[in-house]
């Protein structure tokens, strides 16, 4: 699988995705906690499928 998202935006995105996740469920907001999962997920896995159509790609390497 080609590697799309850098590391500066893998860092960005897991700790966004912590946070909302975190946030969530501290309010009982369980859609902000599924919104948080989603950069969370792409983070760790380090693909956007939303890239694909805009070409952006800040990996610069492939896997």
């Amino acid at each position: 699988m080609c590697v799309n998202v850098g590391v500066l935006d893998r860092l960005i995105r897991v700790i966004l995705g912590i946070a909302l996740i975190v946030y969530g469920l501290s309010y009982n907001n369980y859609i902000i906690a599924v919104i948080g999962a989603i950069p969370l997920v792409t983070g760790v896995i380090g693909f956007c499928p939303l890239y694909l159509p805009f070409k952006i790609n800040t990996g610069c390497r492939k896997e």
